[in-house]
Parts: structure tokens; sequence; C-alpha cells
């Protein structure tokens, strides 16, 4: 396989939707010229989390703190933000759903009961956990991604993996966007303070789609770096929308100075 190798597939497999199904996806084009060479913003704040209200999503404030820095398109999780999200901002959204259900080790948008109702809210883009993890219903990781663009054949999917190997699985059937959001994640993937710059750069040397880089960028220059290897665009949430983790990160810091001070 080289970049730009061809597996032939057009855009919508074999099945077509009709036109007025069709005007509810974003053209793939639009999306990529949108994202390329930026940032895009993850908002989400699942149960447990400070900033996790049950009786209003309050996510909605950080996306659009993160339009007005310039963030092309937006990443989060749950109906009830996708929507609010996208009627606050107008920009396109990545949305999935985090929900465990028991007998599978993936959660992200992990069944179809999930893809049919962010497709029903509007996402722009589904994305979905596309490890080789087990899977509580029998069926593997392609099964599943299969039957998701035959129902879905104008939708833009992108495979949330954890290595390369996952990466190319869902290339060859027929994802739009590969992100790395996984490495790190999985028992079998390396464990790693910052991004994974060697399985981005790999990745991008091989698939002809865009390899969004995502997971564990806390900085500006690593967001740099991790387009450097070669992402086509990148995923940041923890850093910019997280303020417990933020938080945490610098009294880290700060305790350790003090305790190097008093010994």
């Amino acid at each position: 396989m080289c970049k730009n190798g061809g597996r032939g597939r057009g855009f919508g497999g074999k099945a077509r939707l009709n036109g007025r199904k069709e005007e509810l996806f974003m053209k793939k084009e639009e999306l990529f010229e949108r994202i390329k060479g930026q940032v895009i913003v993850s908002c989400q704040a699942v149960a447990g989390e400070p900033l996790y209200v049950e009786e209003k999503s309050i996510m909605y404030l950080m996306a659009r703190a993160a339009k007005q820095a310039g963030a092309p398109a937006i990443r989060t999780s749950s109906i009830r933000d996708v929507v609010a999200i996208r009627e606050e901002t107008g920009l396109p959204v990545i949305g999935l759903i985090k929900i465990q259900y028991e007998g599978f080790e993936s959660y992200i948008t992990p069944t179809m009961k999930e893809v049919d109702q962010l497709a029903a809210a509007g996402a722009e883009v589904i994305a979905l956990d596309c490890t080789h993890r087990k899977r509580g219903d029998g069926k593997d990781v392609r099964e599943f991604i299969t039957q998701v663009r035959e129902k879905y054949p104008q939708a833009i999917l992108m495979a949330d993996i954890s290595t390369y190997e996952e990466g190319i699985t869902a290339w060859e059937l027929g994802m739009d966007l590969v992100g790395t959001t996984m490495s790190g994640y999985t028992a079998y993937s390396p464990r790693l303070e910052g991004p994974d710059y060697e399985l981005v750069k790999k990745l991008s040397a091989t698939l002809d789609i865009p390899v969004i880089g995502e997971g564990r960028i806390h900085s500006p220059e690593q967001a740099v770096a991790v387009l450097e290897a070669g992402a086509f665009a990148v995923v940041v949430g923890g850093a910019i929308t997280r303020p417990l983790e933020i938080a945490g990160r610098f009294i880290k810091a700060v305790s350790g100075r003090n305790g190097e001070q008093g010994s």
C-alpha cells in the first residue's frame, strides 16, 4: 500500500440515499478544506466530570470560545451536546456517544443505535471506535464498519484507532478519516506521556485519507509537531476544555517544585 494508492472506491459505497437524505450530510471535500492544517477543539464533559451538569449541557459555551479562537470544527459527545453546539456555533461537529455496554471493551459509538442517533441529530461527522477490541454483540469491527457504511453511504465517518493495523483496517473498509484517538488507551498500544508521533507519521505516509492527530496533545508546540509528523489536522481537548486536568497539571508541577525545595 502506498499513499494515494487506489482502492478504487467512490465515496458513498454501493448504496445510495435519496436526494433528501443526501442533503443531511456535509460534503466531504468541504469539510476537509475547512479543517486542513487546523486545530479541531474537543468539547466534552461526561457524568462525573466537573463541567457535566445533569439538567442542561454547558459545553456549548466551551464551543463558543473555541469558535471565537478560530476553531473550524468541534468534536463532542452526547446527542444533547451535538445539538446544542451545532445551534450555538454553526460549525461542523464530529459527534460521538460514549456508552459502556456489557461485554464491550469499546465505548465510543459502539453500536448502530448510537450511529442512528448521531445521524438524526445532524452530526456532520460520526466517530466510531474502530479498535480491534472485544464486542459484546458477537461482531468484529470489520462487520460493524461495513454495516454502518451500507446504512449511511453518504455520511462522513471517522475511525478512532490505537494502532497502525487498526488504521489500515479502517481505511480498507471505507472510513473517511482516521484519528489516533485511542493510542495509549488500549491494552496493546504504547503508553506515552505525549502524542503518538510515530503512529501519525506511519499512517500519514500510507493512507490516502486524512489522518487526524489526537490524544495527549498538551501544548501548542505539540500540536504543531503532530502536524509536522504528517497529520492532516489535530484534535485538542483536555488541554483546552477540561479545567480539572489543566489545573491538575499546574498543581502537580508546582507541588513537585515545592517538594524539591523542601528536601
